[in-house]
C-alpha cells in the first residue's frame, strides 16, 4: 500500500491510521500533487487569523496522553498548528501518527486509498476541545507560578474547555434563576421512589396450549416486580416471606403486553409490605384491562443472613396513605390466618358426608397426585443463590394444574391462590420435590394442595419444608361458564382432614372475598358475625374508618371555640368529623372512649350499651338502645362491633372503630326499630404527654341525614355540644384508677 493511502482518512470525520512516518512523508513537496482535502486543509489554515482558537464542538478525540511523543509532542502541534503564526512548512498532513479507526461501514479499500477522496465533513479542528485540555492546564499552571492573575471570563473558558466545551457560559436573563446542579430541564412529576414498573410481551414461550399466558409465568414476573421495589427501599438483598391471596379475574392472550406495578405500601421492623397491580393491555385496540392485586411480604435480609432495621416509608398521596394505614390491619390478619383456620374446624362437625349429584360418581382423590422434582440451576436463582420465590410459585403452579387436570380431564384455568408462607429457603443445586393432590371439589370449582420440599445430593438428609400452597381451579366451556365437577372421594386418615380443611378454607376465601375485597356498598351494612368471619370483621371494620380519615377531600364547615367540624360529600354518603384537641393522654382517652358502657355519660343519645359477647381484647359486640327519632315511635337499638387499635407504629393514632353486625342471640325485636351503623369511630393523635387531638367521624346514614345537615347548616349545635359533653367526660376521668387498669 502507498505512502498516499496511509495517509488519508479511513472514514469520515476519523484520523488515519497510526503508523510511524518518515522525515519528508506526509508533508507537501513542491511540485507534488495534493489531493483535493490538502488543498481545503491548506486553504483553511491560512484564513486562521493569529491568537485566535477555531470554532469548536465537543466532539471526541484521543488527548495528549495518546501521542507518542508525549505531552511535549502534543504541546508543539498545538503551538504550531492553532494558536500561533504558522509555519508553511507544515502546510500539508501532520507528520506524526494518530489513532487508527474503525472502518466506516460502505466505503471499500480502493475508496479510503483514493488520493482524491472527498474531505470529511467535519474538519480535524472540531475535535480540538480534548486536545487542548492539557494545553490549557499547563498555560494556567504558569499564569499562576507567575503571579499573573487571571480574568474571570478566561477562568470560566478555560474549565469549560477541561469539560469538553469551548463555548463561554450563556448570560442568564433577568429574573431568571440559576439551575442546580444536576437538575433536569423539566422537573418530573413527584412519585413514589419505591415504585417499580414492569412490562412483558407475551411471545408464544409464554403461553400454554390455549395461547393464554401461563399463570406461573405471571407469578415469576410478579414476585420481580415486587422483590425489585423492596430493594429499593430496604437498599439491600429481600426475600420473599409470604403472598396473600391472589384472584385472576381475566386472561391475557399471546401479543398482549402485562403491566406491573408494584410498590411497598408500608415498612415494619425488617419487613415490609408490597403492593402489586397487574393489567393487561392491547396493543390493537388499545383496550386496558385489570387482572389481579396482590400483597406480598419481603424481608430485608443483611450480611449472614442478619435481619435489618427498615426505615419507615412515607406515604405522599391520598392512595398511599390508605394503604400504608390498612396495612398494619393486613398484617393483623395474616397472622391470625392460622389461628382461624383452627377455631373454625374446631367448631364445625368431626363427621364429614360426601355430597352426591346427578350423573356424576366420585374420584378417589388418589388418582389426582402428581410428584415431581426439579433441579435449582443458576437461571432459577436471584443474587444471593436462593431460588426464586416466583420460580418456585410456577413450578407448584404446574404440577397442580396436572392434579386439576387429572380430575376433569379437560385443562383447567387457575382462578385463585390461597395465602401461603416461605417457611424457608433452597439454593442452587438443591433438589425441588413438589406434591400436588385435589383435596376436595365443589360443584364449580375443586382446590389443588401444594407441597415443596427440598434436599442436597444426599439423600440420608431429611426434606426440608419449603412452602404450601392451595389453589382453586375452573373448567370453563366454550361460552365461559364453569362446568360442573365431578366429586372427590378423599382417603382415609390425611385425605378426610385435607377434605375438611378445603371445606373451611373455602368458607374462609369467600368472607375474605366478599368482606375485605369488595367495596363497602358491596356488602351488606349488617353482616352476621361468627366465628369463621371475626378477623375479616374487624379488618373490613378498621380498614373502612381508617379509608374514611386518610380521604383529603374534608371540607371545614363549622368553627365553635375548640370544636371544629368538616363535612365529605361523596356519592352516595355524607360523612362528618367533629375534631378538638383535649389536656388528656392518648392512651387513657383511648380507654375511655372505647368502652361503649360508659358512653351514656357523656352522649344524651345513648340510652344504655350492653355487652353481649366479648371476642377478645380488641374487639367486644354491644347492644345499644338510643333515644327516639323525631319521626319515630320507638327508640332505635343497634348491635355494634366495636374494634379498638393502638398504635402500630410512631404517628398512627389510635383507633376505636364502630360497625353493624347481625347475631342470631339479638334478633330486631318489635319494641325497637332497628338501625345500622356503616362506618364511625374515634382516632386519638397524641400531641404531646399530656395532650391529644381526638376527633369522632361518621359515615350518616339516610335516617340520620336530617339530623346532620341541621347541624352543618347551623340551624343546630347539638353534635357540637355533645362533643364539648365528651371533653369534660375525658377530663374528669383521666385520673379515674378504674380507666388505669383498663389500659393494656
Amino acid at each position: 500500500m502507498g505512502a498516499e493511502g496511509d495517509d488519508e482518512w479511513a472514514g469520515e470525520g476519523m484520523p488515519p491510521r497510526s503508523r510511524s512516518l518518515g522525515r519528508d512523508e506526509g508533508r507537501h513537496h513542491p511540485g507534488a500533487p495534493q489531493s483535493c482535502w490538502q488543498r481545503a486543509s491548506a486553504s483553511r489554515r491560512s484564513r486562521r487569523q493569529p491568537g485566535t482558537f477555531p470554532a469548536a464542538s465537543p466532539a471526541k478525540l484521543p488527548s495528549a496522553g495518546h501521542f507518542p511523543g508525549g505531552p511535549r509532542s502534543a504541546k508543539r502541534y498545538l503551538k504550531k498548528s492553532c494558536a500561533w503564526p504558522y509555519s508553511r512548512k507544515r502546510a500539508g498532513v501532520c507528520a506524526w501518527p494518530r489513532p487508527r479507526a474503525p472502518r466506516q461501514p460502505g466505503l471499500d479499500a480502493r475508496a479510503r486509498r483514493c488520493p482524491d477522496a472527498s474531505p470529511p465533513s467535519q474538519p480535524w479542528h472540531r475535535h480540538l476541545p480534548q486536545m487542548l485540555s492539557f494545553f490549557w492546564l499547563r498555560c494556567l499552571l504558569k499564569m499562576v507560578k507567575g503571579n499573573i492573575i487571571v480574568p474571570e471570563d478566561i477562568l470560566s473558558f478555560c474549565c469549560n474547555g477541561l469539560q469538553g466545551s469551548t463555548s463561554a457560559p450563556r448570560a442568564r436573563e433577568p429574573g431568571e434563576q440559576e439551575e442546580a446542579p444536576g437538575a433536569m430541564a423539566s422537573a418530573p412529576a413527584a412519585h413514589n421512589p419505591t415504585e417499580v414498573q414492569m412490562s412483558q410481551l407475551v411471545q408464544p414461550c409464554h403461553t400454554n396450549h390455549r395461547g393464554e399466558l401461563s399463570t406461573g409465568q405471571l407469578l415469576k414476573w410478579i414476585d420481580t416486580a415486587a422483590c425489585l421495589s423492596a430493594e429499593r427501599h430496604a437498599g439491600c438483598p429481600c426475600v420473599t416471606a409470604s403472598m396473600d391471596d391472589i384472584y385472576f379475574e381475566h386472561t391475557i392472550s399471546v401479543g398482549q403486553v402485562v403491566n406491573i406495578k408494584a410498590k411497598v405500601n408500608r415498612a415494619f421492623n425488617s419487613s415490609m409490605e408490597v403492593g402489586i397491580q397487574v393489567s393487561y393491555e392491547d396493543l390493537c385496540s388499545g383496550k386496558h384491562c385489570s387482572i389481579c392485586k396482590a400483597y406480598a411480604t419481603f424481608v430485608a435480609q443483611g450480611p449472614m443472613g442478619s435481619k435489618v432495621r427498615l426505615e419507615p416509608v412515607i406515604p405522599q398521596t391520598e392512595e398511599e396513605k390508605i394503604e400504608y394505614s390498612i396495612a398494619a390491619e393486613r398484617r393483623r390478619m395474616r397472622l391470625v390466618h392460622k389461628d382461624t383456620l383452627k377455631d373454625l374446624l374446631t367448631s364445625s362437625p368431626q363427621e364429614t358426608e360426601l355430597e352426591t349429584r346427578d350423573g356424576s360418581g366420585a374420584v378417589p382423590a388418589e388418582r389426582t397426585r402428581v410428584e415431581s422434582v426439579e433441579l435449582v440451576l443458576p437461571p432459577h436463582a436471584n443474587h444471593l443463590g436462593n431460588t426464586f420465590g416466583g420460580q418456585i410459585m410456577a413450578w407448584m403452579e404446574n404440577v397442580a394444574t396436572i392434579a386439576a387436570s387429572r380430575l376433569c380431564h379437560a385443562y383447567p384455568t387457575l382462578r385463585a391462590i390461597e395465602m401461603f408462607h416461605f417457611r424457608g429457603p433452597s439454593q442452587v443445586g438443591d433438589r425441588l420435590v413438589l406434591k400436588a393432590i385435589v383435596n376436595n371439589a365443589f360443584k364449580n370449582s375443586m382446590e389443588v394442595g401444594v407441597s415443596a420440599e427440598a434436599y442436597g445430593q444426599e439423600m440420608s438428609v431429611s426434606r426440608r419444608h419449603i412452602n404450601s400452597a392451595f389453589m382453586t381451579f375452573v373448567v370453563l366451556d366454550q361460552q365461559g361458564q364453569p362446568r360442573t365437577l365431578p366429586m372427590v372421594a378423599p382417603e382415609p386418615g390425611d385425605g378426610e382432614r385435607r377434605y375438611r380443611e378445603a371445606s373451611a378454607r373455602n368458607k374462609i376465601r369467600l368472607d375474605r372475598k366478599y368482606v375485605v375485597s369488595c367495596k363497602q356498598t358491596e356488602v351488606p351494612l349488617s353482616v352476621p358475625w361468627d366465628h369463621s368471619n371475626k378477623v375479616y370483621l374487624s379488618y373490613n371494620n378498621v380498614s373502612a374508618l381508617k379509608m374514611l380519615v386518610a380521604n383529603a377531600n374534608w371540607a371545614l364547615a363549622r368553627e365553635k371555640e375548640k370544636v371544629r367540624m368538616y363535612t365529605l360529600e361523596e356519592d352516595k354518603f355524607l360523612s362528618f368529623r367533629i375534631e378538638m384537641s383535649v389536656c388528656i393522654p392518648a392512651s387513657r382517652a383511648f380507654s375511655l372512649l372505647s368502652n361503649l358502657r360508659r358512653r351514656h355519660e357523656w352522649d344524651s343519645h345513648y340510652v344504655s350499651a350492653e355487652l353481649v359477647q366479648k371476642v377478645d381484647d380488641d374487639d367486644m359486640i354491644y347492644h345499644v338502645v338510643s333515644q327516639k327519632l323525631r319521626n319515630e315511635n320507638k327508640p332505635q337499638d343497634f348491635v355494634i362491633l366495636a374494634s379498638r387499635r393502638k398504635p402500630c407504629s410512631k404517628g398512627d393514632p389510635y383507633v376505636v372503630a364502630f360497625r353493624s353486625v347481625t347475631l342470631p342471640t339479638h334478633p330486631a325485636r318489635p319494641e325497637f326499630t332497628r338501625g345500622e351503623t356503616l362506618c364511625s369511630g374515634f382516632c386519638i393523635w397524641p400531641e404531646s404527654q399530656e395532650m391529644s387531638k381526638v376527633a369522632y367521624y361518621n359515615q350518616a346514614m339516610p335516617g340520620y341525614l336530617t339530623y346532620v345537615t341541621t347541624n352543618v347548616a347551623g340551624l343546630s349545635s347539638d353534635i357540637c355540644s355533645t362533643f364539648e359533653a365528651c371533653e369534660k367526660f375525658l377530663l374528669k376521668n383521666k385520673e379515674d384508677l378504674i380507666s388505669r387498669l383498663q389500659d393494656f
